[in-house]
């Protein structure tokens, strides 16, 4: 009988012990391919559903209702450090009420655990919870858009929510960063930031299995 016990007792360890195991692969976070198909080429991005559930899913409604098919990349910002390009690349529906849906919470990435590192997808906002369906793209890492709780300002405190990150086609991206801008075009700090001749986003699109392959 204690024998018979101790095999037992032994059974039942061994599912701990196989958890205690580092040399187990971890399973990585859920994610959703996607395409956005422009005028000058395909971006494949990988969005994050698991980590950034709820920016992620306004995202997918945005594609599968069409909100972003004819919109375009309107805006290149140009930063003047670092190895070019550095920067960011911005389009969406530019708060066309036609288009907009309400905003959504904001997942800061003190929470996701994300990061605006290059090809990050970030959503463009006013205050935290404003953001429809603008989104901007990262060219080079941009880090100082993460949140950063010890900041006094509560608006920085937040930062952007990352909810993706490019995987393919991330030249397409440097490629309509690179297009000429107009110097008068738009208002306060993002004037000389607007593309003279706005990329034109034709779908935006679930990766079918088998696509990639």
């Amino acid at each position: 009988m204690i024998k018979r016990i101790a095999i037992s007792l032994a059974l039942l360890a061994a599912p701990l012990s196989a958890q205690d195991d580092k040399s187990l692969p971890v399973a990585e976070p859920a994610t959703t391919l996607v395409v956005i198909e422009t005028t000058m080429g395909d971006i494949t991005v990988a969005l994050e559903t698991e980590r950034a559930p709820l920016t992620a899913a306004n995202f997918l409604r945005y594609a599968e209702e069409d909100r972003f098919d004819g919109t375009v990349f309107y805006r290149a910002m140009h930063l003047d450090w670092g190895e070019p390009p550095n920067g960011l690349l911005q389009g969406g529906t530019q708060n066309n009420p036609d288009r907009i849906l309400d905003g959504i919470p904001h997942e800061a990435t003190s929470d996701t655990g994300l990061s605006h590192t290059n090809g990050a997808l970030s959503m463009a906002r006013l205050d935290p919870g404003t953001a429809t369906g603008d989104f901007s793209i990262m060219i080079k890492d941009q880090t100082g858009l993460d949140a950063q709780p010890e900041s006094e300002d509560p608006n920085t405190q937040l930062g952007y929510a990352v909810f993706g990150y490019v995987v393919d086609g991330m030249d397409v991206v440097e490629a309509i960063h690179a297009t000429p801008r107009d110097p008068d075009a738009g208002e306060g700090w993002m004037k000389g930031q607007m593309l003279a001749e706005p990329v034109t986003i034709l779908d935006v699109r679930r990766v079918e299995p088998g696509e990639t392959d």
